[in-house]
């Protein structure tokens, strides 16, 4: 079998030669246990701005005694002094190693090598390391541990790479997100926000009353949205399976079946392009309620927004924020949030009045500045026309916090026709789509419950996939049967949890907040310092 190519380095080099060496004096280099009393963040907050004593108090113990593990971040020798820093997390302490009371933990009396020479010659940068010691400032002020007892944890094999070159680059940073979380604090926060603002939607749903779900991720048919699916074979059962494009089809079963109020964080999975607001893999919050309509959903997700930004930054307005073209803008959530119905929001940041349109007039208007071929338009419906018009010349334009209603039916098979006679023969269905900064941040609808126009719908979508449509959906007969069971009114909703996470954590690409995006094959690099 072929060797790794970073075998090869000779630094991997000497560090496996010190790994032998640490291991033939009798210290195990990788123990099972360590047990810190605090963590660095635990300590710097504690004792900031208070008095702890100076370097004679920690030699003599007279100061607060600490217990810390991290990783080695600096390490620089000073006479008998040896000066370093580990860092846990985000959060660095300083410490220093004295020739004459830093002891190694594990090394023997009749060794060879004393402590001081062990934490000069056999530590490196990136090893994670235990220490002991009492707390003192030096004279610039800087907290610091004056080790008494040091643990090797974790001999590191590789270096960590230069801050400052070595991680520059962001296809790096995404490859190696484990390198990214130690050189950059600003990542590690990143996803702590994530972690905060999915517990956030949490116990923002189930204040509200859902229940969270748990649906399946492999499935025999997939739907719920227009999507090209990613494919599998259950080999058990011989059966060819797709990754789930959706979370609605499982979920509108449960409501069915007699759940009031569900949802479910979950991952989808659509083989479709990769750009700074799309992964193939992402995750979504989806939910359903009996007896809401887009309405009541309207209102859920204008207070959801809300709720979350005044917990995060104590207020509504969350900042300045940049849209796809890097202009900048001070967002605010507060509710309630702009709504326009698709048409009336062409009419008012397009300026196209469509109503006395006919379908070749709107192909016109999209025919100008190359937009569009006249084959791409010359078959499309005028449901197709009108959400054309409204990416074209409308959807980058809805900067603050909008709900874009009555979208044409041909926008989804599961949406309910409007209640407006009128707007329900012209062809519109209860649908809203949520936009901040020119980007779509949520969908919703009042959910289609007749079983007869469902399989209408239904079926259309099936001759759309027979005649070449990668992107529409097979026709499903088990959701057809649940359907004809009877589903009471309800109202649906889908969220987009890494681009909620991007708004909140003004980041510009979905990358920036997903730990292991999709990226290219490329062949291996070690990042050495520089």
């Amino acid at each position: 079998m072929a060797q790794p190519f970073y075998f090869e380095f000779d630094e991997f080099k000497t560090r496996v030669l010190k790994l032998k060496e640490i291991k033939s004096i009798g210290i195990d280099p990788y123990p099972h246990h360590y047990c810190p009393t605090s963590e660095v963040k635990t300590v710097l907050q504690q004792y900031n701005n208070i008095e702890v004593g100076e370097y004679d108090d920690a030699l003599c113990k007279n100061s607060d005694y600490v217990c810390v593990a991290g990783r080695l971040v600096l390490h620089r020798v000073m006479g008998k002094n040896i000066f370093a820093q580990i860092q846990d997390e985000s959060s660095r302490i300083q410490l220093l190693f004295n020739r004459d009371v830093t002891k190694v933990n594990g090394l023997p009396d009749e060794s060879e090598i004393n402590s001081h020479k062990f934490i000069e010659k056999k530590l490196d940068l990136g090893d994670i390391i235990g220490v002991e010691g009492h707390l003192f400032r030096t004279q610039k002020g800087e907290l610091t541990i004056f080790v008494t007892s040091v643990t090797l944890l974790c001999k590191s094999l590789l270096p960590l790479p230069d801050k400052h070159s070595g991680l520059a680059d962001k296809e790096s940073r995404y490859r190696k997100r484990w390198l990214d979380l130690i050189s950059n604090p600003d990542v590690m926060d990143t996803f702590k926000l994530r972690s905060k603002i999915i517990s956030l939607i949490r116990k923002f749903f189930d204040e509200k009353g859902f229940l969270e779900v748990e649906t399946p991720t492999i499935e025999k048919l997939y739907g719920g949205a227009m999507a090209r699916p990613f494919t599998t074979e259950l080999n058990a059962l011989h059966m060819k399976m797709y990754m789930r494009i959706a979370l609605e089809i499982s979920l509108k079963k449960l409501i069915i079946g007699g759940m009031r109020r569900v949802y479910e964080i979950g991952k989808l999975f659509r083989n479709e392009g990769i750009d700074a607001t799309h992964n193939p893999e992402f995750t979504m919050v989806e939910c359903y309620s009996v007896y809401w309509d887009y309405n009541d959903v309207m209102h859920f997700t204008e207070n959801l927004y809300e709720s979350i930004a005044k917990e995060l930054f104590g207020t509504t307005k969350i900042g300045i924020r940049k849209d796809k073209r890097g202009k900048e803008y001070e967002i605010d959530l507060k509710t309630p949030w702009i709504r326009l119905s698709m048409v009336e929001s062409i009419k008012e940041y397009g300026e196209i009045d469509i109503s006395n349109l006919d379908n070749d007039e709107i192909r016109k208007f999209l025919l100008k500045d190359g937009l569009f071929d006249l084959d791409d338009i010359s078959d499309a419906s005028r449901g197709q026309l009108i959400m054309m018009l409204f990416e074209e010349f409308v959807e980058n334009k809805l900067i603050q916090p909008h709900f874009i209603i009555d979208h044409p039916i041909e926008s989804t098979p599961l949406c309910k026709l409007h209640r407006n006679k009128e707007l329900a023969r012209q062809g519109f269905v209860e649908r809203f789509e949520g936009f901040i900064l020119g980007t779509e941040i949520c969908n919703a609808y009042t959910e289609l419950n007749d079983p007869i126009l469902q399989r209408e719908l239904l079926e259309r979508q099936e001759r759309l996939l027979e005649s070449g449509d990668e992107e529409a959906n097979p026709l499903d007969e088990e959701f057809l049967e649940a359907i004809c069971q009877g589903m009471p009114p309800c109202g649906g909703l889908g969220i987009g949890i890494d681009r909620m996470i991007m708004l909140f954590a003004n980041e510009q690409s979905i990358r920036d907040v997903i730990f292991f995006p999709i990226m290219k094959h490329a062949e291996p690099v070690v990042l050495l310092p520089t």
